[in-house]
């Protein structure tokens, strides 16, 4: 007999060999109905898979992570099934589940696949599904796997075994399709109950744009055909709410082929709105103290060997600029912390100078693939709301907790009331990607996890996420619609301090090493705008917004009012317009209305003769006429009022 451990530390006992799924059914049938997948002692497992020692069991359905990620991998099997037998010949690269869905990058050959073939795939797919094709799991040597997938021509595959260890490669099979896979997967195919293939793009193998571009199709599948319903209509909403379609309706930024891909350009409104975000920051952290700084844009190849960013991303990022002198090369600055790291050594340092917080607004350029540029999510050159934290030892909690204070403030004040929080550590058994020591690492993980335990935050710990110089703990913000962006960010770093061997004097008179704390609570003001714009379908609060009013005089009668409104309102600090166009009022209004003004100010003869205004608010309507300095109070009051809630 085996001892099994449930997460609430009950324990039972089972006959070894007992599955995952024997367990879930001796505990209820309704649970092994919905069970897809088990951890047993902190490792994805498939339910088939016998356990044949003493273990601790968690049971994953369809709400879990854990859960969706077989059902979209064992998907994305199903898909790879349906496309060998749909195209002859071709081959398979890696396919993974992601976020929604899954994806397979395949090599079809000389076979276009067009997006009128997606409905033949997914017919494919149920007819597989229909069969109950068991997925079966088994242990093959590296020998054989490479005969196996050569012999098949699997190009792509061989590439992937020649770089496994032999004794740790498993293959999954389901019908006549055989796939290298580590798993887990679901028993059989029969779970899967709706399907959607969403779209192909184009994905160089293995990402290297010198390698051959392969076809990567999306796809999504679900448990009930309600839930793949209500998906599709999200996407409908999705495209609505797309910060490029916005982006481009309010004028707030553009991009040109001509200034470079990834490179994005904020117009006039666009550029507003920015820096009324950058105020907004600069507030709170006036609160919190924080001194604001300023660096160069590129800095010498020696400071990024110091810091350790060039032997992990050198070669990946843009190449370097040499000058006319010889030996000389420099980097666009792909990050601030070396140039803060610089900022702290200039002066001697002492203990009571710390915490010392410097903050920036700070463009960084980062060479993405052309392929994975997506409006202003991923580009190549973007501003982080940059600071860092030099602070004792025993500080670093109370910092911690200060920062994330401040990034609650942030949430609140863009209406994200639904985020979670990820502990990202170190990979348990690979540790050659981190730099630093085991003592240290030690401490900023259990100071991470500590701030998190006092402030009551629900967090999870994810290991092998960790940056390669500390510990963090990131935001995954839920927008309007459900979907799930990572925003801020705070990372405790002990290592940088070290290579940089930055010191302060102690109440000791010794020296001492300080702790350096990252933080970036909007993580880059390019995607931190993309995803405000996608959370409220472009209608910002008052106190942001580009354009609060917009002035409709119904006739040209009353251009010249509307243009006396519009000088006193902003006289006020009022941020308006006037639509002097010779339109009807209803085009006006209808037009206004999708430019996402909070109020249109409707002014006619009535509203002349008593220096008056008709008012109607985004979304509320006609809220009837008053005095325009009544209207002016009325505007800046709510402003206010927003503005000091945090």
């Amino acid at each position: 007999m085996i001892k099994i451990t449930f997460p609430d530390n009950s324990v039972r006992e089972y006959a070894e060999g007992t599955t995952a799924m024997q367990i879930a059914e001796s505990i209820s049938s309704r649970l092994a109905q919905e069970v897809l997948a088990a951890s047993v002692n902190g490792e994805v497992w498939d339910l088939t898979r016998p356990i044949h020692q003493d273990a601790t069991v968690k049971l994953f359905k369809w709400d879990d992570e854990e859960g969706k990620h077989a059902f979209w991998h064992s998907s994305a099997h199903l898909m790879a099934e349906a496309l060998q037998e749909l195209y002859p010949g071709i081959k398979f690269g890696i396919g993974p589940a992601i976020e929604n869905g899954f994806y397979y990058d395949v090599d079809p050959g000389e076979t276009v696949i067009k997006d009128s073939d997606f409905a033949t795939i997914e017919a494919k797919m149920m007819e597989l599904v229909a069969k109950k094709e068991a997925i079966v799991r088994a242990d093959i040597s590296k020998a054989d796997a490479l005969k196996m997938f050569g012999d098949r021509g699997e190009e792509y595959k061989v590439e992937l075994i020649n770089e496994l260890e032999d004794g740790k490669i498993t293959t999954y099979t389901q019908g006549a399709f055989t796939d290298l896979c580590r798993g887990p997967h679901l028993p059989n195919t029969s779970y899967i109950k709706a399907v959607k293939v969403l779209s192909a793009a184009g994905a160089y193998w293995r990402g290297d744009e010198t390698r051959k571009q392969l076809v990567r199709l999306y796809a999504i599948t679900f448990p009930k055909k309600k839930l793949l319903d209500e998906y599709l209509t999200l996407l409908e909403e999705a495209k609505k709410r797309d910060h490029r379609k916005i982006g481009k309706e309010l004028d707030l930024f553009m991009f040109s082929d001509t200034v470079g891909k990834g490179l994005p350009m904020w117009l006039p409104r666009g550029t507003a709105l920015r820096l009324r975000l950058q105020d907004f920051l600069r507030r709170i952290q006036a609160r919190y103290d924080y001194q604001e700084v300023m660096c160069p844009p590129i800095g010498n190849k020696l400071l990024y060997i110091t810091s350790g960013h060039y032997a992990k991303y050198g070669k990946d990022s843009f190449q370097p600029i040499h000058t006319p002198e010889e030996g000389e090369e420099y980097f666009l600055k792909p990050m601030n912390c070396p140039h803060h790291c610089m900022i702290y050594k200039n002066s001697p340092r002492s203990y009571k100078d710390l915490p010392l917080r410097l903050a920036e607004f700070g463009t960084v350029c980062r060479y993405e693939q052309s392929g994975e540029l997506h409006g202003l999510t991923r580009v190549r050159s973007f501003t982080q709301d940059d600071a860092h934290i030099f602070c004792r030892p025993d500080q670093v909690k109370d910092e911690f907790i200060r920062v994330m204070d401040i990034i609650s403030i942030v949430f609140k004040s863009m209406d994200f009331k639904n985020f979670e929080a990820q502990i990202s550590l170190r990979d348990k058994v690979n540790r050659e990607k981190y730099i630093g020591s085991e003592e240290n690492w030690e401490k900023a993980e259990r100071a991470i996890i500590e701030a998190c335990e006092e402030k009551g935050l629900p967090a999870k710990i994810e290991y092998g996420e960790a940056a390669f110089y500390g510990p963090k703990l990131d935001f995954m913000v839920k927008d309007a619609i459900g979907r799930r962006w990572q925003l801020g960010t705070i990372q405790v770093d002990y290592n940088l301090p070290e290579r940089f061997e930055l010191e302060y004097t102690g109440e000791d008179n010794k020296k001492h090493r300080p702790v350096m704390i990252h933080r970036a609570p909007f993580g880059s003001m390019e995607r931190f705008v993309a995803v405000l714009i996608e959370h409220t379908a472009g209608k910002f609060p008052l106190w942001l917004t580009p354009d609060q009013v917009v002035i409709l005089p119904i006739s040209e009668r009353f251009n010249e009012y509307a243009w006396n409104v519009a000088r006193e309102l902003k006289q006020k600090n009022i941020r308006v317009l006037v639509d002097d166009r010779n339109e009807k009022i209803g085009r006006k209004i209808r037009d206004n209305e999708m430019k996402r003004i909070p109020y249109m100010l409707i002014v006619g003869e009535k509203e002349a003769e008593n220096a008056e205004v008709s008012v109607r608010k985004q979304g509320e309507g006609d809220k009837g006429s008053m005095k325009i300095t009544n209207f002016a109070a009325l505007l800046n009051n709510e402003v206010e009022e927003m503005i000091n809630r945090w």
